[in-house]
């Protein structure tokens, strides 16, 4: 039947404003056309009895119908623009154009053929429903405009809110024309940019077979996939609900446009929750005051109608749509009569300006076609209800968009609950926001689906794609030795460097389980404990030898260098303590410094006082003088000349090549050993070999001193802490070099401790035995063996 281009519905004015919808589809988007209508005739009644708003003018429509067919809204749109009623007839063309501009139309196809069309002519088309991402091209279409966002905005939203929700892995499903093809190529885009991949993209028409659709059935059935993307509108979705239901495609996570995802029928036509958990953007609620009564307040029909089959009545003429339930008084749907609302405003808005309207309008002045189009891109302005109308240089609002959550009550109704925003003005990483807790995922799940191709990568691992497969599939392979990957999904492993301390500190660099001798540890705790342990025994024979500081015992051998050797084992003790815990800059330098150091001190006092025994005894022979040379004064000297050598070589090595942290990989490759490097071994084994020449000389000069006749011959016991002192070093050489990771610290100590023990024990326990114990024997006499034997 050919369509009929005469208007469906009309009213002449000043100024006439057309308006196209597919009347004659589905009974649904017929419904839902007629309240297009509904609301275009409501905005222009509204402006006709504003007294601010285009004074003076009245403005008129002629609404037609385009049958959801290009072909007709061309028809149509040529029909409005020519002014005359039938367009496709040989009458040749007389009327200037009648309309100012053209309100529709629904479909994103039918708009382009309309766009593409009047376009030449700089008649605006501003669209309520049309939101494909091509209309934006002002060089195809330079006169279209409309009040919902683009699918630009909404494939990138869409996109976030899939990445947002971890997943990678999804299928999808298009509408197989303009809305659906340019929709799934402008997500797929920001997809790849986001880490996303498709598994599939299957296109759908409502024309497909039976043969098609199976097809596009035994994919999704073989995917691996559990979360779907359909760019669709809710008729398509109508149409394969129940062949999905046939073939079990259910439980899977869907996620929808606006174009069906706050679809009430759909809503109902699930019986089997096949969508049931689905998210999706929606045009946020909205409310336009006064157009619900308007519409509701409306009488159907003007006459009876009977049933044929029973002569009954069905409609007595005189029914109100307030008093019926059906699609007519389903207001869910308000947003999109709201953008209808907006469009008219906005040309009243644009001719307001352009006639140059105050008190009244210039109802003479005829609008120029290009000029008003110009001008409608330039408005800007604020419904009653405050929310701001505008459109930016590609025709196109602000992109709002409610995230809703498709969810069933208690009793088995679907129910759209808001659980989210997203707003287009916003910064990039502020756009998406969401109420997680209050989402119910597919099959009433309160746990986040998971789609991924494969599993993350730990760290310590790196991606490795699989062969003829998305980006997304990949295995996950160990780093080589002395490489590593310090984040999840690393698409590569990093060669670490064992030079530098900055250099291991680069993310690129080891993120591993590291180990350092901690004070945590039962080992740490017990080597604190025994260092502490020993400082504070060293101290209190300090303490013990300062209140008998008289007695001859403390006096025979220089009491001055007994209390300089307490001091240093004490400080040897404590700097056991610098060699626990994490390595960092200053506690390299400052524990191997303090340890050479100190324990020169510590080994200068001891050569001193075997110096005094030796030199004691020479004093005692005819005419020796010896002891002029080697008096107190010299004792310091000598004390104080060792230890400076001792700096002069720690500063040096500080100087050259000090030590500093570092990260071992070699010892183990499954974990990092925090150590310090010795910087210069030069500079480690010199400090360590003054000490051990310093050592062995005192143990040589002891040793020619234990048999000297003294009941009390410290020279004996010096002998003895020497000798365990170069046992103890002796034996830490190789233990230092082949103990793994922490346990090389843990051997340095070790050494530390016994080798000060040796000291304190050797030197000073027999002495403290007297203090204490045998006090009878702490005179001169007894110590010089001229006590008459009992």
């Amino acid at each position: 039947m050919e369509p009929s281009v005469y208007p469906q519905l009309s009213m002449d004015g000043d100024i006439i404003i057309g308006g196209i919808f597919p009347f004659h589809s589905s009974w649904e988007i017929k419904d839902l056309s007629y309240l297009f209508s509904q609301s275009l005739m409501f905005a222009i009644e509204e402006i006709n009895n504003s007294s601010s708003l285009l004074p003076g003018v009245s403005l008129g429509y002629k609404i037609y119908d385009t049958c959801s067919s290009t072909a007709v809204g061309v028809q149509v749109a040529m029909a409005l623009v020519n002014g005359n009623e039938k367009s496709f007839s040989n009458e040749v063309c007389k009327k200037p154009a009648q309309v100012q501009a053209i309100i529709g139309e629904t479909y994103s196809s039918v708009s382009m053929a309309v766009a593409m069309s009047i376009g030449p002519f700089s008649i605006p088309l501003i669209s309520h429903c049309a939101t494909c991402e091509c209309l934006s091209d002002k060089r195809k279409y330079p006169s279209f405009l409309r009040t919902i966002p683009s699918d630009y905005h909404q494939s990138r939203a869409i996109a976030e809110m899939v990445r947002h929700f971890g997943w990678t892995w999804v299928g999808a499903i298009r509408r197989d024309d303009d809305y659906g093809n340019s929709g799934m190529a402008a997500f797929t885009e920001v997809a790849e940019q986001l880490g996303i991949c498709l598994e599939y993209s299957l296109p759908f028409f409502r024309t497909y077979s039976q043969r098609k659709v199976l097809r596009i059935i035994e994919q999704i059935k073989s995917s691996t996939s559990r979360v779907i993307v359909g760019f669709v509108d809710a008729w398509d979705l109508e149409m394969l609900l129940d062949t999905l239901f046939e073939h079990n495609i259910t439980g899977y996570q869907w996620v929808g446009t606006e174009a069906w995802i706050f679809d009430p029928v759909l809503a109902t036509m699930d019986k089997h929750n096949t969508l049931q958990g689905a998210i999706g953007l929606a045009m946020p609620k909205t409310e336009v005051t006064g157009l619900k009564d308007f519409i509701l307040n409306l009488i159907p029909l003007k006459s009876a109608v009977r049933n044929d089959s029973e002569d009954s009545l069905i409609c007595t003429g005189e029914e109100k749509l307030s008093e019926m339930d059906n699609t007519f008084t389903d207001m869910s749907l308000m947003p999109y009569f709201s953008n209808v609302y907006k469009g008219v405003y906005a040309i009243a808005h644009a001719l307001h300006d352009h006639l140059d309207c105050k008190d009244t309008c210039h109802k003479n002045m005829q609008p120029d076609p290009l000029t008003f189009l110009e001008q409608l891109k330039m408005v800007r302005f604020k419904t009653k209800e405050g929310e701001e109308v505008y459109f930016d240089k590609n025709g196109d609002p602000a992109a709002r968009y409610e995230v809703i959550n498709w969810q069933t009550s208690k009793e088995q109704k679907h129910e759209f609950v808001t659980i989210g925003l997203y707003d287009s003005t916003f910064p990039v990483n502020s756009r998406l926001s969401l109420n997680m807790p209050s989402i119910l995922w597919a099959k009433n799940s309160n746990k986040v689906p998971t789609s991924v191709c494969s599993e993350n990568c730990p760290p310590g691992t790196r991606k490795a794609v699989q062969k003829g497969k998305p980006v997304c599939c990949f295995d996950c392979i160990p780093c080589a030795e002395g490489e590593i990957s310090n984040m999840t999904d690393s698409i590569k492993c990093e060669q670490c460097y064992e030079d530098s301390w900055s250099n291991l500190q680069r993310d690129e660099c080891i993120k591993k389980d590291t180990e350092y001798l901690s004070y945590v540890e039962t080992m740490g705790i017990l080597l604190t404990a025994v260092s502490i342990i020993g400082a504070f025994m060293t101290l209190a024979i300090l303490v013990l030898f300062y209140r008998y500081k008289n007695t001859p015992i403390v006096k025979a051998n220089n009491s001055e260098l007994s209390f300089l050797l307490l001091f240093s084992l004490t400080l040897c003790f404590l700097c056991s303590l610098t060699f626990i815990g994490q390595p960092s800059e200053w506690s390299c330098m400052l524990r191997h410094t303090a340890f050479g150091i100190t324990f020169v001190l510590c080994i200068s006092c001891v050569l001193g006082k075997t110096i005094v025994v030796l030199m004691a005894f020479r004093a005692t022979l005819p005419g020796s003088n010896v002891m002029k040379w080697f008096g107190p004064v010299q004792q310091r000297l000598s004390v104080i000349t060792f230890t400076l050598i001792q700096v002069i070589i720690c500063m040096l090595w500080l100087t050259t090549s000090p030590p500093f942290p570092f990260k071992n990989l070699k010892c183990y490759k499954e974990k990092i050993i925090l150590e310090c490097h010795l910087g210069s071994s030069i500079g480690f084994w010199a400090v360590l070999g003054y000490i051990g020449v310093l050592a062995l000389l005192c143990f040589v000069l002891a040793f020619l001193a234990r048999k000297l006749p003294d009941n009390f011959n410290e020279a004996k016991f010096i002998t003895f802490s020497m000798l365990i002192f170069c046992a103890v070093w002796i034996t830490f050489i190789p233990a230092y070099v082949s103990s793994p990771g922490k346990f090389t610290v843990a051997v340095e100590i070790f050494a530390i401790l016994a080798s000060s023990f040796a000291l304190l024990f050797c030197i000073f326990l027999p002495k403290c035995y007297i203090i204490i114990l045998k006090p009878e024997k702490n005179n001169k006499k007894q110590l010089m063996g001229k006590m008459p034997i009992k």
